[in-house]
């Protein structure tokens, strides 16, 4: 009779393969199906499943730290909608909450001023995003149009830029709060030229649509960006009184 292989040997054999995760919870496994009196079927099931949840959770970690998300991030599920005077509704959340845009290449544009939650709403949709399986990038627009400046002469900004093009979903943050240059305004239409029904992007500004030519300083180009945009476009206009205003003992 051949003698048994170890858990060690057994383990490595499933490493050989590319079966990691599932390696080194064997022990655990093997003691479960034991106690349990597994059948077969039952015990490769459950070393697949712990296979891919460790596959799905080091994805999430990786596609979490290649967004470039700032230190605090809060849920979708925290966004409180009734702080608004108006703007979106607990359904609309909902139903940006089941991607269903994501998938079809569509845009999300969020305007209005300041304080009212638009990065916050624009972030949790994205940690959303990761959390089943999309790649995200973040960038506030000021940072973004360096990057778009840097990007042909220096290595870094290079890389980064090609990890946004291959984002599935791109947050760009606070479009209008600083003013850019007509080459950097052309920049940046052809980047959103390429993304157009390839990639997904989220805008958060305090401008509305119209002062957008005075923004880009080119109205023909400032119209077929926008073209581009909102051809698969949910636009909300957020209003109300800035968070900081109406729950100052927050801030104390």
């Amino acid at each position: 009779m051949s003698e048994k292989p170890t858990i060690q040997r057994l383990a490595g054999m499933l490493g050989t393969f590319g079966i990691k995760h599932s390696s080194k919870g064997l022990a655990d496994l093997l003691e479960s199906a034991a106690r349990e009196e597994s059948a077969h079927r039952e015990f490769l099931s459950a070393l697949l499943e712990m296979e891919i949840r460790g596959r799905n959770a080091r994805r999430r970690h990786r596609n979490y730290a290649a967004a470039h998300f700032p230190p605090v991030v809060r849920r979708l599920e925290e966004f409180d909608p009734s702080e608004l005077e108006s703007g979106i509704t607990d359904g609309q959340i909902r139903q940006l909450r089941e991607l269903g845009w994501l998938d079809s290449y569509g845009n999300i544009l969020l305007a209005g001023p300041p304080g009212l939650g638009k990065t916050m709403l624009a972030l949790g949709i994205g940690l959303h995003a990761i959390d089943e399986g999309y790649t995200v990038c973040f960038e506030k627009m000021d940072g973004f149009i360096d990057i778009l400046d840097r990007a042909g002469h220096e290595r870094g900004a290079g890389f980064r830029l090609r990890n946004i093009k291959k984002a599935q979903l791109v947050i760009i943050d606070e479009i209008g709060y600083t003013p850019i240059s007509r080459d950097q305004a052309n920049r940046f239409f052809n980047f959103v030229s390429d993304a157009y029904e390839r990639a997904s992007i989220i805008f958060t500004t305090n401008r509305q649509i119209p002062e957008w030519a005075e923004m880009l300083g080119d109205a023909t180009l400032t119209a077929a960006m926008l073209d581009r945009i909102l051809h698969h476009a949910r636009c909300f206009s957020l209003k109300g009184e800035p968070y900081r205003l109406k729950h100052p003992e927050t801030y104390a």
